[in-house]
């Protein structure tokens, strides 16, 4: 049976999804974790499973998974978690239902605050802090009646595309935990993957939904600027390269997700005012005579590692059979100029630590690269500042430009595939030295600094059986239509099918 039928009448993320009536729950698969979030959803409201049977199902799964993957940390008492799907199933017998997400699973980055539960951004320093407020995005997703279970790991202060601490350790990729995760989002795309999850939320400066959502053949959606909206406690206004985003098993779940994170809010100014609508008004778009702007990697500028490039062409090629027309394209701007954009602005968004930095006994806690992000900081002037923003500027004319020929722009998602875990950053790419920590990951910056939405979608896999991605490129607020897109990409494919051989200790 397909998961469409499966699902049938789905309605907006905040009301019930509903299960055809001849589904009886015997259709179910035996493990619970094998449903996608849309499915648990239906099946749980229809009651077709119990909330409990679900928590047991994800509770057992993660006793057997997480350490081996360690994707999920702070974990919160079983007896507690138990506790509250019971309460989730009491309310259902009362008639009571909380939204799309009613009694399921989540964990959340854990670089997000979740009333009651520790954010210890990956850092010693903050090791311990217990959340006094959810953040804006997290409260969003608990009114849809999810059931926090524990945070997702991510690297210390989410700097880096590889999620290590020294607090938590290293997630591993869930197809060879050997390799790893990717980052910041890698406890939560890996989370995912292994099943331990069945979706989660990231945030996304450099990345962080769409490298690991790649390594691990998942789906993260980094939305336009200002779709899914925060509420800092310090600036409101110029911080404009991160962002908070869905990551799903497959493209309805992270429509989804997306829909309860979304939406406009006063105490953000720049959020956008628009209205996604239900998850009912999206169709898979139609292919034919559809344009997709091939960037590769921009004409050698950027190093990639064998394989990639082949692997994503080979994904894009198998798509000119539903009519869809490929051509390479390359923005009219220096991109050398774009890479300097981004140092400026990384430096200048590091510069909040300084008391960290300022205080030696906090200063020896942090890693190098975040110490090499504050000093970078430090002599930054206005006419710094100044002179990136008009190269961010001319960059996003430069990417509108393409849209004049091009529905959407393709890109591989990273220059090389998942590498040693032990590795903290790869110091060279074909022969080609990586001068700072990220530079191997600067294939991303065209997403981050347009703000335009970007989709990560599975490419396959290489020889080693090695996931890679494509970022996909929208225009600015038609994050429906790359979603749409995103359908008929995945009706098409059959990537996210391929699912890992997961591991145990005794392996």
């Amino acid at each position: 049976m397909h998961r469409r039928e499966f699902l049938g009448g789905a309605t907006v993320a905040g009301v019930s999804i509903s299960l055809p009536t001849d589904i009886l729950s015997n259709d179910l698969p035996s493990d619970i974790t094998a449903l996608g979030a849309s499915e648990l959803s239906a099946a749980i409201r229809q009651r077709h499973v119990s909330c409990s049977e679900v928590m047991d199902a994800y509770l057992k799964r993660i006793r057997t998974y997480n350490p081996v993957y360690n994707a999920i940390v702070s974990m919160a008492d079983e007896n507690r978690l138990l506790d509250q799907a019971l309460a989730a199933d009491h309310a259902l017998d009362k008639g009571e239902y909380w939204g799309w997400m009613h009694g399921m699973p989540h964990a959340i980055k854990d670089l997000s605050d979740a009333k009651g539960m520790e954010t210890s951004q990956g850092s010693p320093i903050f090791a311990g802090t217990i959340a006094q407020e959810d953040d804006l995005h997290v409260a969003r997703i608990r009114a849809q009646g999810a059931i926090f279970i524990g945070k997702t790991n991510t690297p210390e202060f989410g700097l880096g595309s590889q999620s290590y601490n020294p607090v938590h350790g290293i997630t591993k990729c869930a197809y060879d935990p050997a390799l790893t995760a990717g980052g910041s989002s890698g406890g939560a795309a890996c989370g995912m993957a292994s099943h331990m999850l069945p979706i989660a939320d990231g945030s996304d400066m450099m990345g962080s939904l769409r490298n690991p959502g790649a390594f691990n053949n998942v789906i993260g959606f980094r939305p336009s600027q200002g779709r899914v909206p925060s509420v800092p406690k310090n600036d409101l206004f110029y911080q404009q390269l991160s962002t908070s985003g869905p990551m799903g098993r497959n493209v309805e779940d992270t429509i989804r997700l997306l829909s309860s994170m979304a939406g406009y809010d006063s105490r953000s100014p720049l959020s956008r005012q628009d209205q996604l609508p239900s998850y009912d008004a999206y169709s898979a778009a139609d292919l034919g005579g559809y344009r997709i702007g091939w960037l590769g990697n921009y004409d050698g500028y950027l190093a990639m590692e064998p394989g990639v490039l082949e692997l994503c062409l080979s994904a894009l090629q198998g798509l000119t059979t539903q009519g869809v027309i490929i051509e390479e394209c390359m923005p009219d701007y220096e991109l050398s100029r774009l890479w300097q954009t981004w140092l400026t602005f990384r430096h200048w968004a590091l510069s909040d630590i300084q008391e960290l930095y300022a205080d030696p006994e906090t200063r020896k806690l942090l890693k190098p690269e975040v110490i090499w992000e504050y000093e970078g900081s430090i002599g930054l002037t206005a006419a710094d500042l100044f002179e990136a923003a008009l190269a961010r500027s001319d960059w996003y004319r430069a990417l509108l430009k393409l849209f004049d020929n091009f529905d959407i722009l393709a890109i591989p998602t990273a220059q090389l595939f998942p590498f040693d875990a032990e590795m903290h950053w790869p110091k060279q790419i074909s022969g080609r030295k990586m001068d700072t920590y990220h530079r191997w990951m600067e294939v991303v910056i065209t997403g981050t600094l347009s703000g335009l939405p970007v989709i990560n979608l599975p490419a396959g896999f290489d020889a080693a059986g090695r996931p890679m991605g494509i970022q996909f490129i929208g225009r600015m607020g038609q994050d429906k239509e790359v979603l749409e897109f995103a359908m008929a990409y995945e009706g098409v494919t059959d990537y996210l099918n391929q699912r890992p051989v997961l591991q145990t200790e005794s392996a």
